[in-house]
């Protein structure tokens, strides 16, 4: 009988500590996202540990690539109009930050993979910006990868090799040890997403 009660009380402590530190991490990335003029709170169940292979082939994980603040977007290489001008956008943005002595990283990930083999996703991040890393892998890890960060994509068509693809186009600013602490829409202009990251990088 002492021992249940010993058992209870030891597990009603873990859970007490464990509720204090969810609230002191909420209430300080809440502080930071309201300093920011953020749209949303992280900390959250966005994000989280990926494995996908690099341009290279070889695979990598969340640890491997997120290294540094990262503007992670997630597209495709045949998208004809959207994915190129975001990924502009990001490469535009990590050379606003680096005038201001903030490295930052781009990173893309297919979700296109039957198309975008490493090899293409290579030579399309590069063509954006020297430091975009290009990430693919098999169907089941772009399907998990793009689960964690909640985002949305499907064949718009039928045609066997120029289908296009329907999908969610938002930017995520991921830092390495908090994760994912906000997001920005297609609309917003490169000088925006650094000034946000910039604040960002600058609480953490």
């Amino acid at each position: 009988m002492m021992s249940r009660t010993i058992a209870i009380l030891a597990g009603a402590g873990m859970l007490a500590m464990l509720g204090i530190t969810y609230f002191v991490t909420l209430g300080r990335y809440s502080a930071t996202a309201a300093a920011c003029g953020a749209t949303a709170v992280g900390g959250g169940d966005i994000g989280g540990p990926f494995e996908l292979v690099s341009e290279t082939g070889e695979i990598v994980t969340d640890a491997d690539v997120i290294t540094e603040p990262a503007l992670v977007y997630f597209g495709y290489t045949f998208c004809p109009d959207v994915c190129p001008l975001d990924a502009a956008r990001n490469a535009a943005a990590v050379d606003i930050l680096a005038e201001q002595g903030i490295s930052v990283t781009p990173v893309f990930i297919t979700i296109d993979p039957a198309r975008d083999t490493p090899q293409i996703v290579g030579e399309y991040t590069d063509n954006f910006h020297p430091k975009m890393i290009g990430l693919t892998g098999s169907d089941e890890q772009v399907a998990a990868v793009s689960r964690a960060y909640k985002t949305y994509y499907a064949k718009a068509d039928d045609d066997p090799e120029y289908y296009l693809m329907q999908h969610s186009t938002f930017t995520y600013l991921v830092l390495p040890e908090a994760g994912f602490v906000e997001f920005f829409r297609q609309p917003a202009p490169p000088e925006e997403v650094a000034e946000t990251t910039a604040c960002f990088v600058a609480q953490s």
